[in-house]
This record gives structure tokens, sequence and C-alpha cells, in this order.
């Protein structure tokens, strides 16, 4: 008879998470992990499989929970400018909130660090863009029919657009101590529009 488990598994996807955005994946340890979810090892290995498997998972989760962000965003009754501006303030105050050492975007930093190794990754990150594209190219197209965006400008080539910037902003706020560098940047990204 196999022993019930005496952990919540969502929440320690959830440390897992936290350890691999900030150090990374072949930084973090398996005791790293263990730290993090305050699991043992067999429980991890039990549970999870590996590292690999908990990394699927931990980035799976943030994929999610900023996706379900962005769209709870895209769908506020708002001008489409103005939410892709609070798109990138939200970008902005996170960094800056976690000061110099900050962690970036566990997805940006995956798609340095891992994707060009590994297909499985490249391909759940493209599919993660194609999603967030698709979101803000939605709200784009909106944007064009009630008159805040052009209607002469492609809308895919604007949300790819928004996209580059969002993930430029979070490059940019490793290496930029100055929260207004990046509001510029977000305002001349906002005016291309």
């Amino acid at each position: 008879m196999a022993r019930p488990r005496k952990f919540d598994e969502e929440r320690a996807v959830d440390a897992a998470m936290e350890a691999f955005w900030t150090a990374g994946y072949e930084a973090t340890s398996t005791q790293d992990l263990c730290d993090a979810t305050g699991l043992g090892r067999s429980s991890i290995y039990n549970t999870f499989k590996s590292k690999r498997d908990l990394f699927d998972r931990a980035l799976a989760r943030y994929m999610e929970y900023k996706n379900a962000e962005l769209a709870a965003l895209m769908e506020i009754d708002l001008p489409v400018r103005q939410k892709i501006r609070t798109q990138f303030q939200r970008v902005i105050d996170e960094e800056f909130e976690r000061g110099p050492e900050g962690r970036g975007c566990l997805v940006v930093n995956t798609a340095v660090e891992v994707a060009a190794r590994d297909r499985e990754v490249a391909d759940d990150l493209a599919r993660d863009y194609r999603l967030r594209l698709a979101l803000i190219r939605a709200a784009i197209e909106s944007g064009q029919r009630d008159g805040d965006i052009a209607r002469d400008k492609d809308p895919a080539a604007l949300a790819h657009f928004v996209i580059a910037t969002i993930a430029g902003l979070k490059v940019s706020a490793r290496v930029t101590p100055q929260r207004s560098v990046l509001e510029s940047v977000a305002d001349a990204a906002l005016a291309a529009l």
C-alpha cells in the first residue's frame, strides 16, 4: 500500500518555480529544490520524476500566471493603448521592486538559457508566445476598430513589437538601474503604435 503524500504538490511547484526563476535551470540544484519546497530528495523524485519534470511544471505554471494576468488586462474596458502602457508599467514596476538582483522573466531567461539546446522547451515557449501574440493582436485589432490604433498598421506586426518591447524592458532592467530610462522606452514604444 502506497503511503499518502503529506504535502501540497501545487505549492511545491510554486516554490520550485521561484527557485528556477531566481537561479535558472542549470544553476538550481536538487538541494536548492529541496530547500525551496521543504521536500526531501525522495519526495521530489517520487512525485516529479526528475529535476527536468519539475522545471517543466514550474515553467508551465509561470506561463499560466503571466498569461492569465495579460488576458485579464486585455479584457478590461479601457483603450488598447492604455492597456499596453499598463502592461509596460507592470513590467517596469516588477523589475524595480526586486532591486538590483531582479530575476527578470522566467520565460525570457529560459529562452536564453535553455531553448537553443532543448527542442521541447523551445516548443513550449513558442506555444506561449503564440498565445500572448493572439491576446495582444486581438486587443490591437479592437483598438483599430475603435480608432485608438491607426487602421493602416499591421496588427500582427504591432503585437510582435509589443511582445519584443516587454522582453526588452525585462532584460534592460537587469542592466539599467534607472527607472526613467525604461519609462522613456515604454513611452517611445507606445508612440509607435
